[in-house]
């Protein structure tokens, strides 16, 4: 009786190469720094947010920093970055966590290192700011996020805005270069295949 071939053999008797193998260890390195590094994030939001709350007054007068290009005010904003759709607060919490999810579900295709950086960076700040949202006043969902960087008056921002604004220029930096999730360059798929090898015939033609 012939003993049935093996899930991974294929004509040839050859090894399938794309035949399931489990996550390698350095994959596995990457998803954990990268949720070291979303942890430290979000850490360090709150631990800044609870701060401004106890240091500083709400719609006070700017506190400068460095001169009038930096400097400290608390305000809640109700909306997204520059205080963008402020009525929507609802919408705005869905949207988030939708990236959330998103992020969370890509790290386990990790394999570049400066992508975990910036997934690291990107999911720490949604979800520093998320959390606001959710606890906040006036109420689950409809939080009103803390600000307390003041930029030269233009706009009042927080460490979450920091990590997400870096995480989107790193972001733009990996695609620029090609380099995906996994870590190759998809460049090199591009590459044009490779010539054959020249024919016996061409050998033997006359100079």
């Amino acid at each position: 009786m012939s003993t049935p071939a093996e899930p991974s053999a294929v004509a040839g008797g050859e090894t399938d190469p794309a035949a399931a193998t489990p996550p390698s260890s350095g994959s596995r390195v990457l998803v954990v720094w990268t949720g070291v590094l979303a942890a430290f994030v979000l850490a360090a939001d709150q631990l800044t947010k609870w701060w401004a709350e106890s240091a500083l007054d709400v719609n006070a007068p700017t506190i400068p920093i460095v001169g009038d290009l930096l400097g400290l005010r608390l305000i809640y904003n109700p909306g997204a970055a520059l205080s963008i759709a402020s009525g929507m607060t609802w919408l705005l919490t869905i949207v988030v966590t939708v990236v959330v999810v998103f992020i969370v579900r890509a790290i386990g295709r990790l394999g570049s290192r400066g992508w975990a950086v910036a997934l690291g960076l990107l999911l720490g700040g949604a979800v520093g700011n998320l959390v606001d949202r959710l606890v906040r006043e006036p109420g689950f969902a409809r939080g009103h996020v803390v600000d307390f960087i003041d930029y030269a008056g233009f706009f009042v921002g927080n460490v979450a805005d920091i990590a997400v604004v870096s995480a989107a220029v790193l972001i733009a930096l990996l695609s620029l270069r090609g380099i995906g999730l996994d870590g190759k360059r998809h460049t090199d798929d591009a590459q044009p295949a490779e010539r054959p090898a020249d024919r016996p015939d061409d050998q033997n033609d006359p100079a």
